[in-house]
């Protein structure tokens, strides 16, 4: 797991499996409630970077059900997510939450969402000075769990089925299949248009499935075998970047460093250290833009 810098600090009063525990517990309830009241002819509440970038009343119901359960159960706890509600940490640890990851697919109802809950330390507003300890994500149409915390690995299960644990797959580069996602900002997008244009002449072949969160939970599986994506924010990868290390995967920026907005890219550490599905070159050859 990546080093924190020194200022940040990893000492908490609380087991992290507790924390996997609540974490598990609220996003069960949480994709329950989505899936359950879903309002006939669901429709988009309000917008975010872009006319494509959705929220529904359902992302804004979830939160309000996450940071209302979170309040009870770890009140001192601070909270940050994609939706407002933010709330500052008493207790070392900030719950960096999704309430719908893959809000687009939910809207389409495309079973391909999740209800994504981790426990960090540190400050998530800041690349690299962060770092998830204890996570879940649930799918909550598949009845997919996926937990974690720090040192204790990484289980899936299916309901309330005995949790299974992973380890990431090992593979050659020609053979992997790569997930990754675009963003809404349309020059972000032509920009990982170009990317994958190197991409996908090294590898298997590719998937874009929708959910950052199950995407790093997919690769913590081996139902992918390595992912990339420009632009991920803190709630987006929390959970699965965590899921995907304790099941023996890479996960970091194009230089080694903690994974970012820059970019993140996670796999088994021998597709990894190629960087494996981002060729080197590819980033500098279409352009260091500046991450909108």
């Amino acid at each position: 797991m990546h080093q924190l810098p020194p200022e940040t600090h990893t000492d908490i009063d609380v087991d992290p499996a507790e924390l996997a525990r609540i974490a598990l517990t609220v996003a069960v309830e949480a994709g329950r409630l989505v899936v359950d009241e879903r309002p006939v002819g669901l429709g988009v509440a309000e917008t975010k970077s872009s006319a494509t970038d959705v929220v529904t009343v359902m992302d804004q119901r979830s939160r309000d059900h996450l940071l209302a359960r979170l309040g009870e159960l770890r009140p001192r706890d601070g909270f940050a997510g994609e939706e407002r509600g933010a709330r500052a940490s008493d207790s070392g640890i900030t719950r960096v939450v999704d309430p719908i990851d893959g809000t687009v697919n939910y809207l389409y109802e495309i079973p391909a969402y999740a209800v994504s809950v981790a426990a960090a330390v540190g400050d998530p507003g800041v690349d690299g000075a962060w770092q998830p300890v204890a996570g879940a994500v649930v799918n909550p149409v598949t009845g997919e769990r996926y937990t974690a915390w720090a040192g204790g690995g990484a289980w899936r299960s299916i309901g309330d089925a005995q949790p299974r644990r992973l380890q990431v797959r090992e593979t050659s580069l020609g053979q992997a299949l790569c997930g990754t996602g675009f963003g809404y900002d349309a020059d972000r997008r032509a920009w990982q248009a170009a990317v994958l244009s190197h991409v996908l002449p090294q590898v298997r072949d590719i998937r874009r499935l929708g959910s950052a969160a199950l995407d790093l939970c997919r690769v913590a599986e081996g139902s992918l075998d390595v992912y990339y994506e420009r632009g991920l924010n803190p709630w987006d990868m929390a959970a699965g970047w965590l899921v995907a290390t304790e099941a023996g995967a890479l996960v970091s920026d194009l230089h080694g460093r903690a994974p970012g907005a820059e970019l993140t890219l996670a796999g088994a550490p021998v597709l990894h250290s190629r960087p494996a599905a981002v060729p080197e070159g590819a980033i500098e050859q279409v352009g260091p833009e500046i991450v909108r």
